[in-house]
């Protein structure tokens, strides 16, 4: 009988038999449905792949696939061991990895390629009777037609589409702004790397290829600190986390690792059972708190006041009155703090100038090679001045040295001539040249130093607003300084200090020289003291006393291992350095950097993309033509969304009162960026007014080389950079890819102007901007009374769902997700590097973000030499860290102003003319180039040869057979071939040039380092390898840690074990910046700064407040979301459960008190840069003054309208704006120098202040969309 009727039969029994006292019961029934469940929990493959979120876990899972479908996922629990004494690093994962396959069948996927329909329909008509080329062109060229859809972009009205109808409006696109504007108009923002790395490189090698610009995104997401360039040479380089399980002390200042970093806790959990005391920093009440022995809440952006203090309490306890043994030998050899800095007359004082240098003095102090790039100091032994090893002077130059490569047991290894390298004397042997020294920390002994001086200090602490502690005592300190008198090459005398008896001056600390503004007693009233930092920060003085001692005697006790764990939240401040300095300089003071269970662990996103040197060769297609082009995204963004037009901060409100002489208060911030364009100190995007293929052909024309020709046309004003006229046509970015990406929706600081001005569609923008005030305008940026909206011809966005970007792109392309594709993932929490394999293909009609690239490439091939052929590209370059150019200018000159020659690559960015073969593109997408064997690769500055590494490619990928400019070069087809050029060519993944890699430093360093490696020299790690299991990474010197069965990684270990210098002026840890703007913001030493006024709640914001309307003023912060950092994936229904359902802001009870706010009531938050609109959580761990906003939470999913601007809510970013540092924007000087990533201007936003009030009407906008709207 069916099972209906057997079912239906429920009048005869079917029990057989009971249990459990007649409880339980046993039946004859047919169990058969039961199969349907049981069949759910059955699979027929199980898949190794990870998830290509910017999280920092890179965990491993299992994928399990039913009949072609992804069905669920689980952690894999088979990572190599760490060692006996250490947990391992499984189980890693989170309840978002385990509800990520919801995604893939979800309505919230993209399915099929998707068009803006007016410019569908555009795109059909003209193409009926024109090329591609033709069509788009005509389209961009009738004003009416181009407003048709630009103007209605995130108003809906998507249309599907072929692939080759997409892919042929974004070649066609492409080529047209390349022949018209010049390639540099095509953008393309993509983040982390490390995440999905050939998904990545799939966009950035076809724009390489293309000439397009690459946009950073470490500086923009406001992740990158640049006090870790600033002091190391190197950005953000940390231990992994199992490290933190060596250390003694763990201090977790702003980084709440329960609930951000999830995969790792469990490493913080044991330290704690082993024995390790944790403090906490943080002004709520967070889960890191509840686990901590101590708990400081400061408030909100006071922690370089609190960092100040505790190196107040370090230095009196550990260096001044004991002098710890371990902290003095280490500050002596690795850090700058004996080096000898000069005090410059300024009226009737002193202030701190530049380091001296053996240029200062006669013959140089026998210096012939970068003399003024060599650091001095005083030897004890002999009592002289002599120029000790290491410092970056010895690092770069034309000399032969004749120094012999030292090896175990071996007298001389062999000489090096490396060119552009002074090789054997950049390292940290405490020698000067041939002879043994000891360099002296003080001057402070009667016999050591001539006179006590007094020198000034900046003090910015009178400068509070907004509700931090104004603390107005003077904008000078004079504090007294131990100086010696030297004779100075033209013969003048000059007063010395030591950095370190400066250092101990800035802090505030009595030595017994007398004198004000100094104390010996922590209860005293005086900056930087406990008491003093207690009316700043909150904390109370003895609890920041024990955490100091604690620190510093547990970093005594086992040689520097206590460790800070920090987090973002430090550094979204405008002054971030100064919080990161304060703690970068109790590290240094107490020996941690460099030492296994000690440092810093800066932990924010996945940024330690481990392959690095291999996989930066396929990405930005080095292997085909160098240099790429790059660009800093903040600095764009802030010009081209206009940002820069509504600027309220000016230099006179962050100048130092001890600035040298200058027009340093005349200028706005974008003034100061367009400067260091200019010197050639940032990157610039576009480069220059006119199309860089025009200069190209004008400079052959001339019969000039490009360079020549570049800088006489500058000099004459006939060519124009970019930057001084960032609202003129002819420089607006005109196409933009976004992939892997949210830009809008998660990094978008002042996402309302970029709405307003990059994409000219509805806005919140409700400030007025400098003309519309009658404010001051900026000098150099040329000012448009009237400014432009929508600079944007094309925005294509590739994603798997339906983004805010997404929402408001004219293209949208499917993309795969994580279990649909095969790439290549790692972070800098644990050394392993996992795959990301296809376990089943791209659903509905997605692709690859390689294939789409792949795509369009071959697309654009067809379409291009209509109008492109061979064409000489001219790249701008900016002056370059790791590379001779970072010594171009050891002096600050303007060649605009006269002050120098304009002299490329020296006085102003280099620039160099670049072959683009257009029609052969995608010939060279899909092949090794030949530069990978005439010239090789490297980083870092060093390199090595690659021809074997290729000659191993050709035979793992096959070679190209075709008839072409690629027949015979090793193909890359797929994306796992992508990722065998990446593994085959890294150091980390090739034992083979991992040996070459450190042999190459060995020429700098004149020291052996190749042991490093050996012991792997004959590993190589291929796809198929990490597919069966993780891999651990193999050392290489492109990191400043190692992998061994002995320690774990840990950034600075072989800079203090192998003594390899850090990449700084010194050679050493820098914690003196002598840079000119340095000096004029008051920057050289670290110093409390209060948040800056942005001065955002004005008239434009305030207007919209009924008379006597409840509300209250918070400032407005956006923490790290639970299991993620910028992950945007808050549209998951499975997590949407476990919060709101929608956007939410935390406040406190008092706050919602004053505002008549209670839980979960709708609220509206708002200032002159926009509107956002959320539910309200009232509670008790918040801190009084702030509002909290997790990102990233975006405004498609459950948000009303806004009662003030009659649109849609807005995220999290419609209150926050970018506001530029002139001191992030230094070049050209040591590690103050521009790299991709590593140095630039960044996109700071938690000093701004926002208005809450409750909204008393809920507006969904829940009404038909007019036919007009949906077209």
């Amino acid at each position: 009988m069916s099972h209906l009727l057997d079912r239906l039969s429920f009048l005869r029994s079917t029990r057989k038999d009971t249990f459990a006292g007649g409880h339980g019961q046993t039946t004859v029934e047919n169990r058969d449905w039961e199969d349907t469940y049981r069949n759910r929990w059955r699979h027929d493959k199980i898949v190794r792949s990870t998830h290509g979120v910017n999280c920092t876990g890179s965990c491993s899972w299992k994928i399990y696939v039913k009949s072609g479908i992804v069905t669920w996922e689980t952690q894999q629990t088979d990572y190599p061991r760490t060692r006996p004494d250490l947990p391992n690093h499984e189980p890693r994962g989170c309840a978002r990895g385990a509800s990520y396959s919801w995604y893939l069948y979800s309505a919230n996927r993209v399915k099929t390629p998707l068009v803006r329909g007016r410019l569908m329909r555009l795109w059909r008509e003209k193409r009926k009777t024109l090329s591609p080329v033709q069509a788009w062109e005509a389209i961009q060229k009738d004003a009416a037609a181009r407003a048709s859809y630009t103007k209605k972009r995130g108003s809906g009205g998507f249309v599907r589409a072929s692939w080759d109808e997409v892919t042929e409006i974004t070649a066609a696109a492409n080529a047209y702004t390349a022949r018209t504007y010049g390639p540099d108009r095509v953008f393309g923002f993509s983040p982390i790397p490390a995440m999905s790395m050939v998904s990545y490189a799939a966009g950035s090698r076809y724009l390489s290829l293309l000439g397009g610009t690459c946009m950073s995104f470490y500086d923009w997401y406001c992740d990158l600190p640049p006090a870790s360039p600033m002091t190391w040479g190197e950005q953000t380089d940390v231990p992994e986390s199992a490290d933190w399980y060596n250390a003694g002390y763990l201090l977790l200042w702003g980084s709440n690792v329960p609930q951000t970093r999830t995969p790792d806790a469990h490493f913080y959990t044991e330290a704690r059972y082993r024995g390790t005391k944790s403090a906490v920093i943080c002004p709520d009440y967070s889960e890191a708190a509840k686990f901590g022995d101590i708990w400081l809440n400061a408030k909100q952006g006071t922690d370089a006041a609190l960092g100040m203090a505790f190196g107040h309490v370090i230095l009196r306890e550990f260096h001044l009155d004991r002098q710890v043994p371990y902290f003095e030998e280490y500050c002596r050899k690795y850090s700058d703090m004996p080096m000898l800095v000069r005090l410059e007359k300024q009226g009737d004082g002193y202030v701190p100038g530049r380091q001296l240098r053996a240029a200062d003095f006669v013959k140089s102090l026998g210096q012939s090679n970068n003399p003024e790039w060599k650091t001095v100091a005083i030897d004890e032994n002999s009592g002289k001045i002599v120029v000790p090893n290491g410092s970056i002077g010895f690092r770069w130059g034309g000399e032969v040295s004749k120094a012999p490569v030292k090896k175990a047991g071996v007298a001389e290894a062999g000489v090096s001539t490396q060119k552009d390298m002074e090789t054997g004397r950049w390292n940290l042997e405490e020698k000067a040249g041939d002879a043994d020294v000891r360099l002296k920390l003080s001057l402070i002994m009667e016999d050591d130093h001539d006179e006590v001086i007094g020198v000034d200090f900046p003090y910015f602490g009178g400068e509070a607003t907004n509700g931090w502690e104004d603390d107005a005592r003077g904008a000078v300190l004079t504090r007294n300084i131990p100086v010696r008198k030297v004779k100075l090459a033209g013969g003048e005398e000059a007063y010395v200090a030591t950095v370190f008896d400066l250092f101990c001056a800035n802090y505030g600390l009595d030595r017994g020289l007398g004198g004000q503004h100094v104390a010996s007693d922590y209860d005293a009233d005086v900056p930087f003291t406990p008491a003093w930092a207690e009316r700043i920060t909150g904390v109370r003085r003895d609890k920041i006393i024990q955490v100091a001692r604690e620190f510093a005697a547990n970093a005594e006790k086992t040689n520097g291992k206590s460790m800070i764990i920090i987090g973002a939240a430090m550094n979204h401040w405008y002054h971030m350095d100064m919080n990161y300095r304060s703690v970068i300089n109790m590290l240094v003071m107490c020996g941690c950097v460099g030492q296994s269970g000690g440092g810093w662990a800066h932990y924010v996103g996945q940024e330690k993309l481990r392959p690095q040197t291999g996989w930066t060769a396929l990405a930005f297609a080095l292997d085909w033509a160098r240099p790429p082009r790059h660009m800093n995204s903040t600095s764009a963004w802030y010009a081209h969304t206009d940002q820069w037009r509504y600027e309220t901060v000016t230099a006179r409100e962050i100048l130092s009162p001890t600035a040298p002489e200058g027009d340093w208060a005349d200028l706005s911030l974008i003034d100061y960026n367009i400067r260091a364009e200019r010197m050639g100190w940032l990157p610039s995007a576009p480069q220059l007014r006119t199309n860089p293929l025009e200069v190209g052909k004008a400079a052959k024309a001339a019969g000039k080389e490009v360079p020549a020709y570049v800088a006489e046309e500058l000099k004459s004003g006939r060519l124009e950079m970019s930057c001084q006229d960032p609202d003129a046509p002819e420089n607006w970015p005109r196409n933009l890819f976004v992939w892997r990406s949210n830009l809008l929706g998660s990094s978008g600081k002042g996402h309302e102007y970029f709405l307003k001005h990059l994409l000219g569609t509805d806005h919140g923008v409700l400030g007025k901007d400098l003309g519309e005030q009658g404010r001051q305008k900026p000098v150099e940026a040329r000012w448009h009374e009237e400014a432009p909206q929508g600079k944007l011809d094309l925005l294509v966005c590739i994603d798997f769902r339906m983004s805010t970007t997404a929402v408001y792109a004219d293209i949208v392309l499917p993309t795969a997700s994580w279990y649909e594709k095969d790439d290549l993932n790692t972070s800098d929490m644990h050394p392993f590097i996992h795959p990301l394999q296809a376990a089943v293909d791209p659903a509905y009609e997605s692709r690859t973000d390689w294939d789409i690239f792949k795509s369009i490439a071959e697309k654009f091939s067809e379409v291009a030499p209509e109008i492109l052929g061979v064409e000489t590209d001219v790249v701008q370059l900016p002056l370059q860290h790791d590379s001779a150019m970072e010594i171009a200018q050891p002096v600050v000159k303007d060649w605009k102003k006269g002050e120098c020659d304009l002299v490329p690559g020296k006085t102003a960015p280099a620039y160099i003319g670049v072959e683009r073969d257009y029609p052969n593109l995608y010939r060279r997408f899909t092949a090794l180039g030949p530069l990978m064997e005439k010239v090789g690769n490297g980083g870092k500055g060093i390199s090595w040869d690659t021809k074997t590494e290729v000659h191993h490619l050709k035979a793992l990928n096959g070679t190209v057979t075709d008839e072409g400019v690629t027949k015979g070069m090793a193909r890359i087809d797929t994306a796992i071939d992508a990722c065998e050029v990446v593994l085959m060519l890294a150091p980390e993944t090739n034992g083979e040039v991992a040996v070459k890699a450190w042999k190459a430093l060995e020429k700098a360093t004149g020291r052996e380092h190749a042991h490093l490696a050996e012991v792997k020299q004959d590993e190589k790690i291929r796809f198929r390898d990490i597919a069966a299991q993780p891999r651990k990474i193999i050392s290489s010197p492109t990191w400043s840690g190692i992998e061994s069965e002995e320690v774990c990684y840990n950034a600075g270990w072989t800079n203090v074990h192998e003594l390899i210098p850090w990449r700084t002026l010194s050679g050493r840890q820098q914690l003196y910046q002598d840079h000119q703007w340095m000096l004029a913001f008051g920057e050289f030493f670290v110093t409390w700064r209060p948040p800056v006024d942005l001065k955002t709640i004005a008239p434009e914001a305030t207007g919209a407040l009924a008379n006597g309307e409840k509300h209250v003023v918070l400032n407005f912060i956006t923490p790290h979301q639970k299991w993620g950092i910028h992950s945007t994936y808050s549209d998951n229904l499975l997590m949407l459960t476990l919060n709101r359902g929608g956007p939410v802001v935390w406040l406190s009870e008092n706050d919602a008190k004053t505002a008549g706010i209670v839980d979960n009531d709708w609220v509206e938050v708002f200032n002159t840069n926009g509107v956002l609109t959320a539910r309200a959580v009232v509670s008790q761990r918040m801190k009084d003054g702030t509002l909290f906003m997790y990102h990233a939470q975006e405004k498609i999913v459950n948000t009303p309208g806004s009662n003030i601007t009659g649109k849609r809510g807005g995220i999290h970013n419609s209150v926050t704006r970018a506001v530029v540092k002139p001191t992030h924007m230094i070049g050209g000087y040591a590690q103050q120098s521009y790299g991709f990533n590593y140095y630039g201007t960044v996109g700071a936003n938690r000093d701004e202040f926002v208005i809450v009030r409750k909204m008393e009407k809920v507006d969904w906008l829940d009404r038909p969309a007019t036919s007009e709207a949906a077209e």
